[in-house]
C-alpha cells in the first residue's frame, strides 16, 4: 500500500450478495507512465492531485489506492438487440469515493487485465480508445450533458494486439455508479426475485433515496419512472447537441442517467439524421435519428426485469411499465422542443414553433449545412434592435458579417433559406425581448465548439507518436465550449465524409 493522499473508499456496492460482483485484483505492470491527469477532477473529489499525478502505478492497478477492494461487476446486456452474458471484462472497481461534498462516485480502472467476465478477450485498452474517452467525456461535462468523466490515462509500457500492435493504457474513469439497464438484465435471468429486490433496493438508495418515503405505495414503479424521466433528458441532450452514442446496447445505459462507455462515438458535423459513425453498426440500428427509440427499447427491456416488482399481477405489472414508458416520450418531447426553442432564441411557446423547428432541420439537410455551426450563426439574422447596446461577447459571430453568412454557413443562396429567416424574425418580433437577452438565450444554448471528428483524430494520432500538446491544447479549448475559436470551429472538408469510428475492444 502507498500513503494515503486523499483516498476516502467506500464499499456499498460489494455489500450485495455476491452474484453481483467478483473480487478482481487488476494486473501488475511494471512501468507505467501518466499521459494525463484530470487535476481539476482529482480536487473535486478531495485528492491529493500533486501527488497522485506522480503516481502513475495508482492507475495502472500495479499500487492499491489506500482503502481499495477491488471487484468487477457482473452484467448482462441486449447488444443490437440479442442478449449476451458480459459483465467488466476489462475493468476493476476500486471502491466508491466519498467527495468532500459528500457525494459518492465509483472509481473504476478501465483497461487494467484479466477478470471472469473477461471471455475471449485480453482485458486489455490501447491508448487511443482511452484518450477518446477522456477528450469526450470531458467535451461533454463542458457542454453541460451528463456523464461519466475521466480521472487519468497512463501508458502501461505493455503491447496490446489488436489489427495491429498498439500501445497499452489504462483509463480511470469516475461515474456516480456502474449500474446498468444490463446489471437488471443479469438478475432477471441469473438471480432471483430477492436478488432483484436488493439491485432495485441499493439503486433507489444510490440514486433516488428520496423514494424511501413511505408515501410511495410503488416505489419499484417510481424508480422506473425515475429512470426513464433521466434517460430522457439525457437523450435530449444528446440530440440537441448532435452527439451519436454509437452503441446503445443495454450495458451502456446507466441508472443514473450519465453518457458511459464512450466506444464509437463521434460528433455529428454536417446534418443528417440518418448519420451513423461506427463501422459495426452497419444497419443503423444507433443512428443520430434513432437514439430516443432505442432508450425507450432499452427501457422496455429494464421494464421487463422489473415486473415482478411492479405488481403481483404480471397483466398490471405489464400495463403500469406500458403508462410509464408513455411518460418517456412525453418527456423527451418537452425537453427536446425546449432545448430546440432557446437554440433559435425563442423564450415562449406558440403552436407554430414545431413547424418552424421542423422546416430548419429539413433545410440543415437539404443543405448539408453544419448542426453546430448554424445554430451558433442564426443570431446574426436577429432582426437588429434601433439601439441594441449590444456587449462585445455577444456579437459573436458579429451583425457586421451578416454578407458572409453563406460563406460561414455553406449555404449557397437559396430563396428557401431566406424565407424560412423572414418567418423567423417574424416569430422572433412577437415575443418583446431585447435583442442582447435574445443572442445571449442563442449562445447559451448553442456551443461555438465541439470535438470535431478530424481534430479528435489528429490528437489521438500526435498522442500515439508521443506528442501530447495536441490534446492539451484541444482539451483546452473544449472546457470553454460557448467561447468563439476559429481554429477549432472550422467544419471538416468534404472530402472527410464517411468517416467511422471504432469500440476499441
Amino acid at each position: 500500500m502507498i500513503p494515503t493522499t486523499g483516498w476516502n473508499l467506500k464499499h456499498t456496492y460489494a455489500e450485495l450478495p455476491e452474484i453481483f460482483y467478483r473480487n478482481q485484483k487488476p494486473a501488475y505492470v511494471e512501468n507505467p507512465q501518466m499521459v494525463v491527469f484530470n487535476q481539476g477532477l482529482a480536487e473535486s473529489l478531495g485528492l491529493n492531485a500533486e501527488e497522485l499525478k506522480k503516481a502513475p502505478g495508482i492507475f495502472a492497478g500495479s499500487q492499491l489506492p489506500h482503502g481499495a477492494k477491488p471487484i468487477s461487476q457482473a452484467y448482462a446486456g441486449y447488444q443490437f438487440g440479442h442478449f449476451a452474458m458480459l459483465g467488466d471484462g476489462r475493468a476493476v472497481l476500486l471502491g466508491e469515493q466519498i467527495a468532500p461534498d459528500g457525494r459518492r462516485f465509483d472509481i473504476q480502472l478501465k483497461g487494467s487485465g484479466l477478470t471472469p467476465f473477461s471471455r475471449n478477450g485480453d482485458g486489455l485498452a490501447a491508448l487511443a480508445p482511452m484518450l477518446r474517452e477522456y477528450i469526450i467525456s470531458e467535451a461533454m461535462f463542458y457542454l453541460g450533458i451528463p456523464t461519466t468523466r475521466s480521472l487519468a490515462v497512463v501508458l502501461t509500457g505493455e503491447d496490446v494486439i489488436r489489427e495491429r500492435v498498439l500501445s497499452g493504457a489504462v483509463l480511470t474513469r469516475i461515474a456516480s455508479s456502474h449500474i446498468r439497464v444490463g446489471t437488471f438484465n443479469y438478475i432477471s435471468v441469473f438471480g432471483t426475485k430477492v436478488d432483484l429486490c436488493k439491485l432495485a433496493d441499493y439503486s433507489i438508495m444510490r440514486h433516488f433515496s428520496w423514494l424511501e418515503n413511505p408515501d410511495y405505495e410503488n416505489k419499484y414503479l417510481m424508480f422506473f419512472r425515475e429512470v426513464a424521466g433521466q434517460q430522457a433528458r439525457l437523450i435530449a441532450k444528446w440530440q440537441l447537441a448532435g452527439f451519436i452514442h454509437g452503441v446503445m446496447n443495454t450495458d451502456n445505459m446507466a441508472i443514473s442517467g450519465e453518457t458511459i462507455d464512450y466506444g464509437p462515438c463521434a460528433f455529428m458535423d454536417r446534418y443528417d439524421p440518418d448519420t451513423v459513425f461506427s463501422s459495426i453498426d452497419t444497419s443503423g440500428r444507433y443512428a443520430y435519428k434513432n437514439q430516443p427509440l432505442m432508450a425507450a427499447w432499452n427501457l422496455s427491456k429494464l421494464a421487463e426485469a422489473l415486473l415482478p416488482l411492479l405488481h403481483k399481477e404480471q397483466e398490471m405489472a405489464i400495463e403500469l411499465a406500458g403508462e410509464e414508458i408513455s411518460k418517456y416520450w412525453d418527456c423527451y418531447h418537452e425537453n427536446w422542443f425546449a432545448g430546440m426553442r432557446a437554440k433559435i432564441g425563442l423564450v415562449s411557446e406558440k403552436a407554430e414553433d414545431a413547424v418552424l423547428i421542423s422546416e430548419l432541420l429539413d433545410l440543415l439537410k437539404q443543405h448539408k449545412l453544419d448542426y453546430t455551426n448554424t445554430f451558433r450563426l442564426l443570431s446574426t439574422f436577429l432582426p437588429i434592435d434601433e439601439n441594441p447596446n449590444l456587449s462585445e461577447k455577444s456579437k459573436l459571430p458579429g451583425l457586421s458579417e451578416l454578407s458572409r453568412l453563406p460563406e460561414l454557413l455553406g449555404l449557397p443562396e437559396t430563396p428557401d433559406f431566406a424565407l424560412w429567416i423572414k418567418k423567423w424574425q417574424n416569430r422572433i418580433k412577437l415575443q418583446n425581448q431585447n435583442q442582447q437577452d435574445t443572442i445571449e438565450l442563442m449562445q447559451k444554448h448553442n456551443p461555438a465548439l465541439i470535438p470535431r471528428n478530424q481534430q479528435v483524430e489528429e490528437a489521438l494520432t500526435a498522442a500515439e507518436n508521443g506528442d501530447l500538446t495536441v490534446m492539451t491544447n484541444l482539451l483546452e479549448t473544449l472546457s470553454t465550449p460557448y467561447e468563439k475559436a476559429e481554429l477549432y470551429s472550422l467544419p471538416p472538408e468534404s472530402k472527410s465524409c464517411g468517416y467511422k469510428t471504432f469500440c476499441g475492444t
